[in-house]
């Protein structure tokens, strides 16, 4: 079976188990929450002006609170993030997914066209010599993702992105639903990371 129907398959058996549990939040119960703690690194529609730090408007909720609670549990290291995580709430999690998820995502501009080339071909057509699937198949050709498994990419800063593809290829990310990842990253080179990170900037 080839790489991208593997994943494909993959995701058929985890999407039902997620989704039959679906975090339905309340975003007015965390205004204060987003606006006094979230947009210091976020922005306060969560769209972050740090490159290190993800945009968080326009994610999926269900995506946000599982990456929440990851922090909150030590799945996901972050000390910062940690430390926030620890405060929440289950219901907090939900609520802040909600709340971001409302916010409508600014588009994101690459830049440096050489390398958004080469990511395009990775993110549209993976990397045959070394089975590395395309990005496309699970988060879509336009960066959407598939709901609640696969996030949201379009917009991404590329520094963010880079960082991520770097900790899934170390292990150093080895939170729920990441095994996915880390086979993937680690077949990546830092180049091909940048690349696939400036594509995504770009994309919407």
């Amino acid at each position: 079976m080839k790489p991208t129907m593997l994943l494909l398959a993959a995701a058929g058996m985890l999407c039902p188990a997620i989704a039959a549990n679906p975090a339905q939040g309340d975003a007015a119960k965390v205004q204060q929450i987003a606006t006094q703690v979230c947009a210091a690194c976020h922005g306060a529609d969560g769209n972050s002006l740090l490159p290190a730090t993800p945009n968080l408007a326009g994610q999926y909720p269900e995506y946000l609170t599982s990456q929440l609670l990851s922090f909150k549990t030590g799945a996901r290291k972050n000390a910062v993030m940690s430390g926030i995580a620890a405060t929440l709430t289950p219901d907090d999690m939900k609520n802040l997914g909600a709340y971001y998820g409302e916010q409508p995502p600014k588009l994101g501009t690459a830049t440096n066209p050489e390398l958004v080339a080469l990511g395009e071909k990775i993110y549209r057509g993976g990397v045959a010599a070394t089975a590395v699937p395309a990005c496309a198949a699970c988060h879509t050709p336009d960066g959407a993702g598939i709901p609640p498994l696969f996030p949201r990419l379009a917009g991404q800063h590329a520094e963010y992105v880079l960082a991520q593809l770097k900790a899934f290829s170390s292990g150093e990310r080895a939170d729920d639903n990441s095994k996915m990842m880390r086979a993937i990253a680690v077949k990546l080179s830092d180049k091909e990371m940048q690349a696939v990170g400036q594509y995504i900037s770009g994309l919407h």
